[in-house]
C-alpha cells in the first residue's frame, strides 16, 4: 500500500537569501524541521540543490520525512534522526559578544547579503558576527562566538520561529572554518531545539569546527541563554569549493 502524500506549497520570500537569489540553508533547514515534527527531536536536512527565491514551491510530507521540490526537482529533505547533538561548550554573552571584532567577514566576505551573517541592516538580517573566542590571552578551543540580539522583526504571533534559529545555527559553523573570503556550500544541518527563543532576547551563538575530509568541511552549533542553559544545537556538513 503506497502512503499518500500531505502537500502545501512553500515561498521563500526574498529577505532569508543565502547568496544572492538562493534561500539560507539554515531557514529551509529550519522550516523543514518544523514541518517534519515541531521542534520535538533531531531532525537532519540535506540541501541537494540551490532554493530559490519567490517561487511557489512543493512541500511534501510522507511517512516520516518532509521534501521540498521546484516541479519534480528535489530541493531538500528533512529525516528525523534518533541522535542528541553534542553542542560546543558554552561561551558567556560577554565573551561572545567580544568575539565578533574578530569576524573574518569584516574583512571579505563571499556572501553579504546572507540573512544570517550579512552585513545587512539592523532589523532586517540576523547579523550574526562570529569571531574567534579568545580568553585570557589564549584562544580556546578553536571556537568562534557571537552575541545575539534577537530582532523583534524575525517574530510571528507565536514568537521566533524555528527558520530563525536555523539561519542563527547555520553560518556560525561555517565561519568555524572560514577566513576572510573564504566560502563553502552548506550540504547538511541537523538541528534539535531545547527552549523558546524570546524576540528581544539576548542570547550567545558559539560555533566549533570539528574536522575535515577531503572537501567536506564538519563543525557544530548552539545557541545558548545567558546563564549557560541549550536553547538549540546543530552539527552541520559544508562542501568547499574544488
Amino acid at each position: 500500500m503506497t502512503t499518500a502524500a500531505l502537500q502545501t506549497v512553500l515561498t521563500v520570500p526574498e529577505r532569508f537569501r543565502g547568496p544572492v537569489g538562493v534561500a539560507n540553508g539554515g531557514w529551509l533547514a529550519g522550516t523543514l524541521a518544523d514541518a517534519l515534527n515541531g521542534k520535538r527531536s533531531a531532525v537532519e536536512v540535506t540541501l541537494h540543490a540551490p532554493t530559490p527565491l519567490e517561487s511557489e514551491l512543493r512541500l511534501e510530507h510522507v511517512a516520516n520525512t518532509v521534501a521540498l521540490y521546484d516541479g519534480d526537482k528535489l530541493l531538500v529533505e528533512a529525516i528525523p534522526v534518533a541522535e542528541e547533538l553534542t553542542p560546543p561548550p558554552f561561551v558567556t554573552f560577554t565573551d561572545a559578544a567580544r568575539a565578533e571584532a574578530g569576524f573574518a567577514g569584516h574583512h571579505g566576505h563571499s556572501f553579504p547579503e546572507c540573512f544570517a551573517c550579512g552585513l545587512r541592516e539592523p532589523g532586517d538580517g540576523l547579523r550574526i558576527f562570529p569571531g574567534p573566542v579568545n580568553r585570557d590571552g589564549d584562544s580556546d578551543g578553536g571556537l568562534v562566538a557571537a552575541g545575539w540580539r534577537v530582532p523583534f522583526a524575525v517574530a510571528d504571533e507565536d514568537g521566533v520561529p524555528a527558520s530563525i534559529v536555523g539561519a542563527a545555527l547555520d553560518c556560525v559553523t561555517g565561519w568555524a572554518h572560514f577566513g576572510p573570503g573564504e566560502s563553502a556550500l552548506l550540504g547538511r544541518l541537523a538541528l534539535e531545539f531545547h527552549r523558546e527563543v524570546i524576540p528581544g532576547g539576548v542570547y550567545s551563538i558559539v560555533g566549533q569546527a570539528t574536522g575535515r575530509e577531503g572537501r567536506k568541511l564538519f563543525s557544530k552549533s548552539a545557541v545558548y541563554e545567558v546563564d549557560g542553559s541549550l536553547v538549540a544545537a546543530a552539527r552541520a556538513t559544508w562542501i568547499a569549493p574544488r
